[in-house]
């Protein structure tokens, strides 16, 4: 029977980052896959939406008529468009088992395209298409097992007219009209890409009081704004009762709190309401693995209740990005291997939702500030008075930056609302995670024009010294704090 040190359950973007890290200590390394190598995080997913979701925005760009010029005609080939977007995804498949293929040549890893389960806490048993049951010894597993969409038992998803987000790009042409449940960032994302493509009126089902409900109002709603100029329809606090396919068509009723219903017809649906992980007949239970009610695994930084078995990626029930899968894979094998590993920070965690502006945050935003009862400061400004949005002539948007309510202006978080939210946030999480003080940001020289001199001014705003001043341009430009008990008063 072989014997590993390390056996990596899953070769998507947390098992992936793992065996890289294993490798790097000079381990005897096993990465077992069942399906494709890279996982959600490049097909059906992150990658592959938001290629997408970029090739939309070209379309957008293309079809611009209020900068002085003028496009009278193009085509649009969602075929081609399909195309682009797999492309992409196949490039980078290709760079992934590229590098297997190396480590497997040189010896340094094994692969196994099968399926695994745990026979015991040390023992694992490899099913293949191709090659007999394989049984392998391993010091440590690392169970990055990812997960997929939830489906929903009333619904009838056949992944041809009711989609999840794992079937909805093998269209083979713009729905004229899709209805998508649930108004997360997925379903927010692909309700932006359909809008921008121009060809589809998207319905969007959203039973809370606001979309992206994670996320503060003004972030949420301006997002809702602008999804409802580019003509989506959103139907807001809305239950949905049935959904059905009818003649070739999805039929949906919703309930309203008011006691009124509302039934109406579209060619597709997308479900999007969250995910599930991938932990069934992998014998966890059998070997005596704590899992919550979900099926997600309980863990400490990594470790589950089986000292020598990782849980790590989706499987945990963090944040269900690839970021953060990589993160923590690579710190299960720093934990195994290094005699002095770091410690696990979530609190400087960047995301980006692929919106209409897209959308920046790092730290927390207002909403986790009020739920953990701080006091903090913030400071606001538009992107009307940013040189560089000025010139793009894409002034929608704003920076918005939380810091503790005291002397030290400790940085919180950031949120950032608009173009090129996603080049700001790199040196707010390395502040973030040093602990910083606001005056830190305002003394940075940042280039000149960019979009993220905008957050030297909100850091000038609170410490009372900005070049463009709030009493002057009393509107886009705001200064507060918000007290532990609701109260809130400009500064």
């Amino acid at each position: 029977m072989k014997h590993y040190d390390l056996c990596i359950i899953g070769a998507g973007p947390s098992g992936f980052a793992a065996a890289m890290r294993a490798i790097d200590f000079g381990k005897k390394v096993c990465l077992i896959e069942r399906k494709k190598i890279g996982g959600a995080g490049i097909f059906n997913g992150a990658l592959s939406s938001k290629t997408m979701w970029e090739l939309s925005q070209n379309y957008q760009t293309m079809k611009s008529s209020k900068f002085g010029y003028y496009v009278y005609d193009s085509h649009l080939s969602y075929s081609a468009v399909v195309h682009e977007t797999r492309n992409a995804v196949n490039e980078r498949f290709q760079q992934l088992k590229s590098q297997i293929d190396y480590f497997v040549n040189s010896k340094q890893l094994d692969f196994y395209k099968g399926s695994a389960s745990m026979v015991s806490s040390t023992e694992i048993k490899i099913i293949s298409d191709d090659e007999p049951v394989l049984n392998i010894k391993a010091d440590h597993t690392i169970l990055a097992i990812g997960s997929r969409p939830r489906y929903l038992p009333e619904i009838p998803i056949d992944e041809k007219i009711i989609y999840t987000s794992d079937g909805v790009l093998s269209m083979d042409q713009y729905p004229e009209s899709i209805v998508i449940l649930g108004a997360g960032v997925i379903g927010c994302e692909f309700a932006t890409i359909f809008s921008n493509f121009e060809r589809t009126k998207v319905f969007l089902i959203d039973k809370a009081p606001q979309i992206l409900p994670f996320e503060d109002p003004d972030i949420s709603g301006m997002v809702a704004t602008n999804l409802t100029k580019k003509g989506v329809h959103i139907h807001k606090q809305a239950r949905l009762e049935s959904m059905v396919i009818e003649d070739g068509k999805v039929k949906y009723t919703l309930a309203f709190d008011d006691g009124t219903k509302e039934i109406r017809f579209v060619e597709k649906a997308l479900i999007s309401v969250g995910r599930v992980p991938n932990f069934e007949n992998l014998g966890l239970k059998e070997i005596g693995m704590e899992l919550n009610k979900a099926g997600y695994c309980i863990d400490t930084e990594t470790q589950t209740s089986i000292p020598n078995i990782y849980a790590v990626g989706d499987f945990t029930a963090d944040i269900a990005l690839v970021n953060i899968a990589e993160l923590e894979g690579r710190h299960a094998v720093e934990l195994m291997f290094n005699p002095d590993p770091p410690t696990l920070n979530y609190d400087n965690i960047s995301t980006i939702m692929f919106l209409n502006p897209e959308v920046a945050s790092v730290g927390l935003n207002e909403t986790q500030a009020k739920k953990r009862g701080l006091s903090y400061k913030v400071a606001k400004l538009s992107y009307d008075y940013i040189n560089r949005a000025i010139a793009m002539r894409q002034k929608e948007g704003f920076i918005k930056l939380i810091v503790t309510d005291d002397d030290e202006m400790t940085i919180l978080g950031m949120r950032v609302l608009g173009t090129h939210a996603s080049s700001t946030i790199e040196a707010i999480a390395l502040l973030i995670s040093m602990k910083k003080s606001v005056r830190v940001l305002a003394e940075l020289i940042h280039a000149h024009p960019s979009i993220p001199e905008g957050i030297q001014e909100c850091a000038r705003m609170l410490m009372g010294n900005s070049i463009t001043k709030p009493e002057v341009f009393t509107n886009g430009l705001t200064c507060y704090v918000v007290k532990a008990d609701g109260t809130i008063k400009n500064i």
